[in-house]
């Protein structure tokens, strides 16, 4: 059976079916209402059913279907206009509209036609008396539309001229389009401005503000406001997803990801919606979507990644190559399609211009997590790379102007120029070239450097290749760092031993000229790095001994070389890895000295045009001084540490940087800041592969701090990115609950109650096995509420029941009185729930007295004076809806709210309000009882009590007035002073 039976029943289902998502399956359900409608034999049950069947079609991808349903109701309103009712007869000519935009959409349908309509719809508002302006509105769509911008410019002027009536559009629609127009015409700031009331919120209606934020994203983009762009992309996403009929929104989105870098999330948007690329109900914006569509292959073939697997039109795989081409034909089959039926070329021009757009930002940080594979896009060698030399690989050509560039890039301990090496020894085996043996040395003694542990051999063939050179202090210098190599492996006793010879020998050379102190250096540092190892690999505190060998290995290098590092790079150099081992060793015993030589070795680094290796130690800078307290230092050198890396800091250690620099911003209220910090660390962790990890971390800072702004969409985007790589095994099941209590308190927030309840019902689980329970009290009560709120009583009781044995458990009697009283208002919504909901209020009351009984301070007892007289005021609440009417229960009313009134009394001026709402509800009881004296005295009270009370305050204003009111209803009986 159908279960329609009556008129009633049929709108019911109606309005059921109304609540359904967007599609196929709800527009079936419309047809199957129009045939039990037609079964009824009432004329106004088919008019009904054919606008509820229309109203679907249009929220869809069959809005071609419209046209149908909407001819049968303008028949049966010209043969019988009395069968509408006045609901009806408005929705007839409202849908008018809906038609002349559904027939633009259509290119099947001939313009002809659409000017024949556009002067109907003229003609019958004529007729009903409405205002010219939705048929201005109207005209200016397919004026706009044909590319007939004079035509567009009347009809504009003319739609804002003509006055708001019940046919026009809503404010945000009309908003809508009018801005539009304008980033339409290259007037973006213009634009903005007329959205700014509906992406305020000031102006809703059932696709606003979705169409807007995605309409913005590109003017938004052009006028550079990218932290603005970033946030409606983030929030307006969220809001068109699930939205079937919003294909030419998504469509924004899906261009704002091609334009802003983020070409992976693009390919998440379109394999989320398979459909859209084969919908036909609406074909203008299928035109919209593959133009967009065409955009993002473009990219991903500059990208280099034609050959990519992406998500197309179902029933074959899709390279990025194969579906950019595709959607291509198609976009312009369809717009050639729109253009001979418009007679102009326009629209075809339209969507060759979307096509060919450039990006407009070359990376766009979104915070949430792409697992697509595109190219990261890492940062280019800065501007102040030092000019090449002469004669190298800029200038002289093959072997002999690499090895010239490799040799300036050591020389001057560049950070690449192991790579530089590597392309010699490359070039020369390709040429046949013939090396001289002190460039074979330079390239084994790199090769050795690049693999670490593992070139110990290696380094001792260099040792050899310099030594053959003729070079007997830089083959000790080899030798030497093949020691610290192993040292490296673990073996500080064999590194110690096998350094111990080189140092000896190089000692002795340099004493008799043998050698220069750059190769002397070399081995000091190296015999030093070892003794260090052996302080870093004691367990606990090292030995004094240990301590000071490595301290006095440390100063015989600077002993060497202070004096001289303005002469080379890397005796400067040598000179500020002294330092900031000095730094390592003062941190055993003084943390402030620590911080002075790690500083000094910044300084000195940057001093010898050396920043990137500064890094490390303003790294370990700001952490010695966030030790000691001083923030704004450690702030400082985290900042210098981002600026002095470059492009050679690896991401994962930008990720690492920016993150700290969230915490501090944070440490200090500056929130927004923080996030921004929290979004970049979320972009760096990415981009080294750690999105999983460090990147899943940084979306939970991020979601966190958004949440404190606010930001509810754009947090809930976030955190649902990061929430499936949060896990307890990597990140600790604090943070799985943290990040799934701020989901849940950011769709609260959104009005997503069911999805609310759902993520704070995970979290209470997992904190449900933690030997504190005060979390998992919180939780459950949160998820009660939120099922509450979903409209799912039963299961929000049960919800509350455990908040109430959890606070119970703890001993918060706040809690336990908030959550018995959220369990009688429940109970009271049941059938036979009367008697469940008086017990449940009175137990909160009787936990409540004995808490503030028992409670050891004046400020506990306050706060549970207060919760007793919330609780009796709601008790009396309760009895009174619970009554009937029944006097018995008004009287037992009236005492509570005394007993509440008693309660608040003590509280002075914080309680005043309580006290007077308690009063006033006392007051209309009375008034109830037919006791109008004792009303009136209490309506006096009320006025007495706010006597000195300031009359801006609105809640004083309104109670003021609903007392002298129920002073005058008293009156008017005659015996209020009795």
């Amino acid at each position: 059976m159908s279960g329609i039976t009556d008129f009633d029943s049929l709108r019911q289902a109606m309005a059921e079916n109304s609540e359904q998502p967007e599609g196929p399956a709800r527009n079936a359900r419309a047809e199957q209402l129009l045939a039990e409608a037609e079964k009824l034999d009432i004329p106004l049950a088919v008019i009904e059913a054919l606008g509820h069947q229309l109203k679907v079609y249009n929220y869809s991808s069959e809005k071609a279907k419209m046209f149908v349903p909407f001819a049968r109701l303008l028949r049966m309103w010209d043969e019988r206009p009395e069968d509408f009712d006045e609901y009806e007869t408005h929705s007839l000519h409202w849908v008018f509209k809906w038609m002349s935009a559904g027939m633009l959409h259509q290119p099947h349908i001939p313009l002809a036609s659409i000017e024949k309509w556009l002067g109907e719809m003229e003609h019958r508002y004529r007729l009903a008396g409405h205002s010219e302006r939705a048929v201005r509105s109207a005209e200016f769509h397919v004026a706009s539309h044909i590319g007939d911008t004079a035509r567009a410019e009347r009809a504009y002027a003319a739609w804002l001229a003509a006055d708001r009536d019940s046919m026009a559009d809503c404010h945000a629609c009309e908003l809508q389009g009018q801005g539009g127009w304008q980033a339409e015409r290259g007037r973006d700031e213009e634009a903005l401005e007329l959205w700014r009331p509906v992406l305020e919120g000031e102006f809703t209606c059932a696709h606003e503000p979705h169409t807007v934020l995605a309409a913005s994203l590109v003017p938004l983009l052009r006028l550079g406001r990218v932290d603005e762009a970033r946030a409606h992309h983030l929030r307006g996403f969220r809001l068109v997803r699930s939205m079937e009929s919003m294909r030419g929104a998504y469509a924004d989105h899906v261009e704002f990801c091609a334009l802003t870098g983020n070409e992976a999330r693009g390919l998440e948007l379109l394999a989320e919606r398979p459909a859209y690329f084969t919908d036909e109900g609406h074909p203008r914006s299928k035109l919209d979507y593959l133009s967009v569509v065409t955009l993002l292959m473009d990219r991903l073939a500059e990208l280099g990644m034609g050959g990519q697997p992406v998500p197309g039109p179902a029933g074959r795989t899709w390279s990025a190559a194969e579906l950019g081409a595709h959607a291509r034909a198609e976009a312009l089959a369809l717009a050639a399609r729109f253009d001979e039926r418009n007679g102009t070329p326009h629209v075809g021009e339209r969507v060759r211009a979307r096509m060919a757009r450039r990006p407009l930002v070359e990376r766009l940080p979104l915070g949430v997590r792409a697992s697509g594979a595109v190219p990261a896009r890492r940062p280019v060698a800065r501007a102040d790379e030092p000019p090449r030399a002469a004669g190298t690989a800029a200038g002289e050509p093959g072997v002999p102007g690499l090895l010239a560039e490799a040799r300036r890039l050591s020389d001057a301990l560049r950070p690449n120029a192991v790579e530089a090496w590597a392309a010699v020894a490359r070039a020369a085996a390709a040429e046949g070239f013939e090396l001289a043996a002190r460039d074979r040395a330079e390239i084994a003694d790199h090769e050795a450097m690049d693999l670490g542990p593992a070139g110990a051999d290696l380094f001792e063939r260099a040792a050899e290749l310099y030594a053959e050179a003729g070079d007997p202090g830089e083959a000790l210098a080899a030798r030497a760092r093949g020691a610290f190599v192993r040292a490296l492996a673990g073996e500080l006793d064999e590194a110690l031993a096998a350094v111990t010879g080189p140092y000896e020998q190089v000692l002795a050379l340099y004493a008799d000229g043998g050698t220069g102190i750059r190769q002397t250096a070399s081995v000091l540092m190296a015999r030093a790095r070892i003794l260090m190892r052996r302080v870093h690999a004691a367990e606990g505190t090292p030995g004094e001994a240990v301590l000071a060998d490595a301290g006095t290995a440390v100063r015989a290098v600077l002993a060497l070389v202070e004096e001289h590092t303005g002469e080379d790079v890397r005796l400067a150099a040598r000179a500020a890895e002294a330092y900031a081992m000095s730094g390592e060793l003062a941190g055993h015993d003084d943390v402030e000295r620590a911080a002075e030589l790690f500083a000094r070795a910044a300084e000195e680094f940057n001093g010898a045009g050396l920043p990137w290796f500064a890094v490390e130690y303003e790294v370990r800078l700001a952490q010695l001084a966030h030790h000691l307290g001083d923030a704004a230092r450690a702030e400082r050198a985290l900042r210098a540490a981002l600026e002095h890396g470059g492009p050679y800091l690896e991401p994962a250690g930008r990720a690492q940087l920016h993150l700290q620099l969230g915490e501090l911003a944070e440490g200090n209220g500056r929130v927004r800041e923080a996030a921004e910090q929290a979004l970049e660390a979320a972009h760096w962790a990415d981009e080294a592969g750690e999105g999983p990890t460090l990147g899943a971390w940084a979306r939970h800072r991020l979601g966190g701090y958004l949440l404190g702004q606010g930001r509810w969409a754009e947090a809930a985007e976030v955190l649902e990115s990061a929430l499936p790589d949060i896990t307890a095994e990597t990140h600790g099941d604090g943070a799985v609950v943290q990040t799934l209590w701020w989901l849940g308190d950011c769709l609260g927030e959104l009005g997503e109650h069911r999805a609310a309840a759902e993520r704070r019902l995970r979290a209470a689980e997992i904190a449900r096995h933690w030997p504190e329970q005060r979390d998992h009290a919180v939780l459950a009560h949160m998820a009660a509420s939120s099922l509450e709120r979903a409209d799912l009583p039963d299961e929000a009781a049960q919800a509350y029941a455990r908040a109430s044995d959890l606070w119970r458990t703890i001993g918060d009697a706040s809690g336990l009185i908030r959550s018995l009283r959220a369990r009688a208002w429940l109970a009271l919504r049941a059938e036979d729930g009367r008697d469940a909901a008086r017990a449940l209020m009175a137990e909160a009351v009787g936990e409540c007295e004995a808490a503030r009984a028992a409670a050891g301070d004046d400020e506990t007892r306050a706060r549970l004076a207060a919760e007793l007289g919330d609780t009796l005021r709601q008790f009396a609440e309760l009895l009174v809806r619970s009554a009937g009417g029944d006097g018995e229960a008004a009287g037992e009313a009236v005492s509570l709210l005394d007993r509440a009134i008693a309660a608040f009394a003590p509280l002075g001026p914080g309680a005043l309000d309580d006290r007077v709402q308690a009063e006033l509800a006392a007051a209309w009881l009375e008034a109830d009882l037919d006791r109008p004296a004792a009303a009136a005295a209490r309506a006096r009270a009320v006025l007495a009590a706010y006597e000195d009370a300031p009359g801006e305050d609105e809640t004083v204003r309104t109670r003021r007035a609903e007392a002298e009111h129920l002073l005058g209803l008293m009156a008017e009986r005659g015996d209020a002073d009795g």
